[in-house]
């Protein structure tokens, strides 16, 4: 279940995962199931087996220069209509609308402040 404009996902962005992975699995006591992506492995956080987080490696020259970091995702009733929104009120566009087969569509956006948020319509029910 989800609903506009509520908080959704988070992704650490990491380029050492095993090192991600011991860090939370000590210390919060997370779990991990991988997920294969076409180019590595997403890691799936969880706790008491719920899916919690994921662990998103960064890896080539797409990330040169990208600081380690979260990304929070907030649901979105329409990530193409909510996106022009943001573009009107000054926020800058780091990733253009993308699918993820069976997740749902995404953008990723700088407001105007400079915090980076990814935006989503989930596949599925609200």
């Amino acid at each position: 279940m989800w609903s506009h404009g509520s908080f959704y996902w988070n992704e650490l962005m990491a380029r050492d995962v095993e090192q991600a992975k011991k860090f939370y699995g000590s210390t919060i006591g997370w779990t991990f199931d991988a997920m294969p992506m076409p180019d590595g492995t997403y890691w799936v956080a969880k706790m008491d087996d719920e899916p919690v987080a994921g662990i998103f490696p960064m890896i080539g020259p797409d990330f040169d220069g990208v600081p380690e970091d979260w990304l929070p995702y907030l649901a979105v009733d329409d990530v193409d209509a909510v996106l022009e929104a943001a573009k009107a009120a000054g926020a800058k566009v780091m990733r253009e609308p993308f699918d993820v087969p069976t997740v749902g569509r995404v953008a990723i956006i700088q407001a105007p402040g400079g915090a980076t948020i990814a935006w989503i319509t989930p596949v599925g029910d609200q």
